[in-house]
């Protein structure tokens, strides 16, 4: 007896330490079912196990890969009234685990789309300044980044040979007094941003100004400054910009599975860091029509208004964009879900002290809660703390196919289309089919060529079975190929003059005829010639009759020489 409960002691440590695996809970409660029994006493344990990893199973006592004792296990002694699975626990172990549970419940979901951002200028109210014509700034009134302008303040005086030149053309026009030829001169001068005043000034003083100042057309803050005085600038400089903060844009990016609840209009709560505890109430301004190829996220760009000029440029958002609420989903408590990225279960509660792991198919997930979309029902009563330890339990013998982790093989072959070569670098980009011993999908990506490979066998267009080894250093090197089938290229056959040969690039220069079926006329250009032609044959200035392929060059795979009398057909050609 003294034993039997210097064992229960131990186990009970064993659990309170280390979480261990159900089964052995399940087990307890039949040892203290029968510590009265002598024939249960003697009992042995099926197997042992590490406290931290009921996966870890051994045929006799010992340490776990942490050090720690493993623990025995017993056969169970609970009926399995509800199929494959089932888990019984005693009420007061259920009691010390400290299990809780909850109902699923069908009630309004409301989603909330987490994300961060960075506040931006309104850059439908952000004006960019440029000059019309070419010339110095003789002077700058603004001389920093970040200074506030009001509309009609002067920003910079310009020297511009062709501004003094526009003004002498109004004023020979004032002087000859052809009305015509005055208004199209002061139009001149408007297009060249030159001010109402200013033009005023000078049809009233007839005096041209060698230097012109230009004015901010609104208030705003300057940003940009990319001037200073004594600068040369073109049209095409852009000298400053004048943004405003009275509403400001924030962009943020959205995951994929998200991207269906974003739309218009939406309402979006936002936070910074700087200004801790306050809130931004904005709306979601538009949402851009494509998703960003690399991270996969959807840009998303929202409105604030910023009447208090708080919110400013460049400053990190923590943002809420709240989505449309669903009526009447099935929903658990979020903790309830065990997520494993390949299948998601919960550990119903099936009555009298049992427990089971069951899989379900969730969909939108908020803070709280996560849909459910099939597995359980309104009124389903669920464990919402201590899952894993039933769970890892249940999973062991359940009904459903439990998730493993198999060993991934170090080499695998693919089937893939051949795109480039880089025979220099022994490199082949390749367009493969998907993996599943990987895990992979289709995708295309450069692969290295084993040296034992032939390189110069791979062309662009290929079809190939080819095997693959993954490298202790995380590259990939091709060790063996399968030339499924052979490219397709476009080709033609047609006259020409030779014009130059280069022998060792294999080029030649050919004044070739037109080709009537691709509508293209006569033209001098360079060919490739396939190193399966021979070229000691050929001579400058000889007419020739040759075939080639458009691949990545215009490669020649044919040449057929004239007839000469004196030799006979001279046929050079080889495929």
């Amino acid at each position: 007896m003294l034993s039997i409960r210097k064992n229960l002691l131990a186990v009970l440590v064993g659990v309170l330490i280390g979480g261990g695996a159900v089964g052995l809970l399940v087990s307890q409660n039949a040892s203290m079912l029968a510590s009265e029994s002598t024939e249960n006493a003697e009992k042995k344990p099926l197997y042992w196990v590490a406290p931290m990893d009921a996966n870890y199973r051994r045929d006799k006592p010992g340490k776990s890969p942490m050090g720690m004792d493993l623990i025995p296990v017993y056969e169970e002694q609970a009926g399995d009234d509800f199929g494959p699975g089932t888990v019984k626990i005693a009420p007061h172990v259920v009691n010390n685990l400290g299990v809780r549970t909850a109902l699923v419940e069908a009630k309004r979901f409301h989603t909330e789309i987490d994300t961060v951002g960075y506040v931006m200028y309104d850059e439908d109210k952000l004006v960019h300044i440029h000059p019309r014509v070419d010339g110095w700034i003789d002077k700058l009134y603004i001389k920093s980044m970040g200074e506030k302008v009001v509309q009609g303040q002067p920003l910079y005086e310009l020297y511009s040979p062709e501004l003094v030149n526009a003004q002498k053309e109004v004023l020979v026009a004032l002087k000859q007094a052809d009305q015509q030829l005055i208004k199209a001169a002061q139009k001149r001068l408007s297009a060249l941003k030159m001010s109402p005043q200013f033009i005023e000034q000078l049809v009233k003083t007839k005096e041209v100004s060698q230097t012109v100042t230009f004015y901010a057309p609104q208030s705003g803050v300057v940003e940009n400054l990319n001037i200073r005085e004594g600068f040369y600038v073109q049209p095409d400089t852009t000298m400053m910009s004048i943004g405003q903060l009275e509403q400001v844009w924030v962009e943020v990016e959205v995951f994929e599975r998200d991207a269906a609840l974003v739309e218009a209009g939406l309402p979006v709560t936002m936070r910074l860091d700087y200004l801790p505890g306050k809130a931004w109430q904005g709306d979601v301004d538009y949402v851009y029509p494509s998703l960003d190829a690399k991270s996969r996220t959807l840009r998303v760009r929202l409105r604030f208004d910023n009447s208090d000029l708080a919110l400013k440029p460049n400053m990190f958002a923590q943002v809420s964009i709240h989505a449309n609420p669903l009526d009447q989903v099935i929903t658990v408590p979020k903790e309830a879900v065990i997520r494993t990225g390949q299948q998601d279960r919960v550990v119903l509660v099936v009555g009298d002290g049992q427990f089971k792991s069951i899989e379900v198919a969730i969909g939108q997930v908020s803070s709280e809660y996560i849909e459910i979309l099939s597995g359980l029902s309104e009124g389903d009563e669920i464990v919402t703390s201590a899952q894993f330890l039933i769970d890892s339990e249940s999973s062991k013998n359940s009904d459903f196919k439990r998730m493993s982790v198999t060993e991934k093989p170090d080499t695998v072959w693919m089937q893939g289309l051949v795109n480039n070569v880089d025979s220099q670098n022994l490199k082949a980009n390749i367009t493969h089919a998907p993996v599943e011993a990987w895990a992979w999908p289709e995708m295309t990506m450069d692969f290295d060529i084993a040296d034992d490979v032939d390189i110069d066998s791979i062309k662009s267009g290929q079809n190939l079975h080819f095997q693959v080894k993954q490298l202790e250093s995380g590259g990939y090197v091709v060790t063996e190929i399968h030339i499924v089938s052979e490219p397709s290229y476009p080709s033609a056959t047609v006259k020409g003059v030779i014009n130059q040969i280069n022998d060792e690039r294999r080029i030649l220069n050919i004044s070739r005829d037109a080709i009537e079926k691709w509508n293209r006329n006569a033209a001098t250009m360079d060919f490739l010639v396939s190193k399966s032609v021979e070229l000691s044959a050929l001579n400058v200035g000889e007419t020739i009759t040759f075939t080639f392929e458009v691949r990545d060059e215009l490669v020649i795979t044919n040449i057929e020489l004239p007839q000469v009398e004196s030799a006979g057909h001279r046929d050079h050609g080889h495929h």
